[in-house]
């Protein structure tokens, strides 16, 4: 996971059949000084009848600290260019790489110039939990680089041979020594200038028990207003976090979707 300092989001919200919780213990944490972001959240969602949502979208910026969580902005639907390492050799015979649009292609691949093999270059998949308990969110002190000694959900990079929701449990594990039951998705959010995708999950602990991993320093349950924005790890768990307000006023019944920009 790559830390970026400043980014903004577009936020699309679409409804799920399978999200039938119509209400949450979180409702009632909603504060009058956050009023300003329950308009944030009504202007974000343009609900027809039947409560179907209409994919209206706008970008919020994300600035971490204190900062409205959803200002509207206007964004370029532009294709984003990658920023993340290419490859330079290749990994079947050593020889260098060039990058090639090969025949009947429309997009540059990584082609070696020896074997004139293609290797595609896909994105990282990170999950990660957003683990409800006590009308608290639990939030790690990451004890590794990058972001050390900062707050984050519970996440890190999906394995091969685990489903989504098996590697958001396990890095809940790996991190907070938790036992969580995966309830439903929350939100899926995508980062293409550095080639990731996030997809949170809603949790719950199994046993009221956890305690610091070996990639944290410590752990704690933080209430909505509670949770450290100026000391997040990572844009995008700011962007999450901060989603929850949103989520909170339509009462979990839309997975929310969201594309991260740098700026």
């Amino acid at each position: 996971m790559l830390c970026l300092s400043r980014c903004s989001v577009e936020i699309i919200a679409t409804r799920s059949s399978s999200h039938a919780l119509v209400s949450s213990p979180f409702l009632s944490l909603l504060p009058v000084t956050h009023s300003s972001v329950v308009v944030g959240a009504l202007g974000f969602f343009n609900l027809g009848r039947m409560g179907r949502a209409r994919g209206r979208r706008v970008v919020c910026s994300d600035s971490n600290a204190g900062s409205d969580p959803f200002t509207p902005t206007v964004q370029s639907a532009a294709k984003i260019k990658f920023l993340g390492p290419k490859m330079s050799f290749c990994p079947s015979c050593g020889g260098p790489i060039e990058q090639q649009i090969p025949e009947g292609e429309h997009e540059l691949r990584a082609v070696c110039t020896l074997c004139h093999r293609i290797h595609y270059q896909n994105p990282k998949m990170v999950v990660g939990c957003l683990v409800e308990h006590d009308n608290k969110v639990l939030l790690c002190r990451r004890s590794i680089q990058p972001s050390y000694g900062l707050w984050t959900l519970p996440a890190g990079y999906m394995e091969l041979g685990e489903s989504a929701a098996e590697g958001a449990a396990r890095e809940t594990w790996e991190e907070a020594q938790a036992k969580v039951e995966v309830v439903a998705h929350f939100a899926h959010l995508d980062i293409p200038v550095i080639g990731q995708s996030y997809i949170i999950f809603r949790a719950r602990l199994k046993e009221p028990s956890f305690s610091p991993g070996a990639e944290s320093l410590e752990c704690a349950l933080f209430a909505l207003d509670e949770i450290p924005f100026d000391s997040i790890a990572f844009s995008s768990i700011s962007v999450a976090l901060k989603m929850v307000w949103a989520a909170l006023w339509l009462a979990y019944r839309h997975l929310l979707f969201g594309m991260i920009y740098c700026t």
